[in-house]
């Protein structure tokens, strides 16, 4: 997939995954990847500063495997970020996908 396209949706993907359930930071890595290949050098950084965007909240929670693991979990301000996020999304998509539908129509 064109990085470019990854980049402009990567957010709502992380925030919709958020909003569906708490996760901690490995296991968004792993549901992400399920809709865009991406790593954890490009998730950590996403959520460090949507945290500081107030629109996550983090806590603790113990591990049988290991050190405890911090659950991001969305904020109402995070929700109204997806909500408008998505919106640009859909309206976007549209856009894109009548001037491609207008452009077969000239073949």
């Amino acid at each position: 997939m064109n990085p470019q396209f990854k980049k402009g949706v990567l957010e709502l993907i992380v925030l919709e995954c958020v909003r569906r359930k708490d996760r901690y930071g490995y296991e968004l890595v792993e549901e992400v990847s399920k809709v865009i290949d991406v790593n954890e050098g490009t998730i950590y950084p996403l959520l460090k500063r949507l945290t500081n965007e107030h629109y996550f909240e983090t806590y603790l929670r113990e591990s049988s495997e290991g050190p405890p693991r911090k659950y991001y979990h969305l904020t109402a301000a995070g929700i109204l970020y997806r909500d408008s996020l998505e919106a640009e999304w859909e309206e976007f998509q549209q856009q894109v996908s009548r001037f491609l539908e207008e452009g077969r129509t000239y073949e």
